[in-house]
């Protein structure tokens, strides 16, 4: 049976590392053609190198989310180079923490211009593509888009207003023939618990206290091209993630007394006051 990617002409952001990457594999080894944008171009250069040594078609476009005008000439590059848009996937971001007191609103402002700002400007950078096409415009939420825990308010407000634009846009591009899917993943591995509130990397940052629930990159993406490929209007990844979603729907008042006394799940790396606290939570 013919893999339902093949053939398609799918467009990643955020596609140098973590999720982005492994979507880029899986949707290449399924037979489609790869945009892939990020700000790192060395990078998306070498991804593109190893997927055109298989054989596979793939174009590595250096592009920052919360630049206006980046995503319109990509999506240029893209038709230019392939002719058709069938798959966007909007994937860049990070994430900013700290409790309320220890976090300014530049802070906050901060976290919403690639995961919120810079979501939109995907979507509308690549609206009119998806309705030639009738495609699909996937956004990347989280289970922090369900459910807001302590010192994690910024990137939870992000992700919950994720959710609310995948909701609204659903009955928006319906009439396009334009289909919309929210990936809401839980913990997941990748670089998000090296990067610091502004974005920096921090290779040799502590691993994170749940890195043993993690699900692999390449198990993520599988799940995810499935989701994609049969339009499913959300897909929750992770057993721990699709847990945590049922209870926060069913039984809130418990999920809000778990999380008002549970410990920081993540610190911000580089900080050396919280890699002290990192170290006995």
């Amino acid at each position: 049976m013919t893999d339902r990617s093949a053939g398609k002409v799918v467009l990643i952001t955020g596609a140098s590392s973590g999720i982005g990457e492994a979507l880029a594999r899986e949707f290449a080894n399924r037979g489609a053609a790869v945009a892939l944008l990020a700000r790192r171009a060395e990078r998306l250069d070498a991804l593109a190198a190893e997927l055109h040594a298989l054989g596979r078609r793939a174009l590595a476009i250096p592009c920052d989310v919360t630049r206006d005008g980046d995503l319109e000439g990509a999506v240029g590059r893209v038709m230019a180079e392939f002719g058709r848009l069938d798959v966007a996937v909007a994937n860049a971001g990070f994430g900013v923490v700290g409790n309320l007191a220890d976090l300014s609103l530049d802070d906050y402002r901060r976290q919403f211009e690639p995961n919120v700002f810079g979501v939109l400007r995907t979507t509308y950078a690549v609206l009119d593509a998806l309705t030639l096409s009738r495609g699909t415009l996937v956004l990347m939420g989280s289970v922090s888009g369900h459910l807001a825990a302590p010192s994690a308010s910024a990137y939870a407000m992000s992700k919950f207003a994720v959710r609310a634009l995948a909701g609204a846009l659903r009955g928006e591009l319906a009439p396009r023939g334009v289909g919309v899917v929210l990936i809401s993943p839980g913990f997941v591995h990748s670089e998000i618990s090296r990067v610091d509130n502004h974005g920096r990397f921090h290779p040799q940052a502590h691993e994170p206290s749940h890195r043993r629930f993690e699900m692999s990159t390449e198990r993520a993406a599988r799940q995810i091209v499935r989701a994609v490929s049969r339009r499913r209007r959300e897909r929750v990844i992770t057993a721990h993630g699709k847990l945590a979603v049922l209870l926060a729907r069913h039984t809130p008042r418990l999920v809000a007394w778990v999380l008002e006394r549970g410990r920081v799940s993540r610190t911000e790396p580089g900080r050396k006051d919280q890699a002290h606290r990192a170290g006995r939570s």
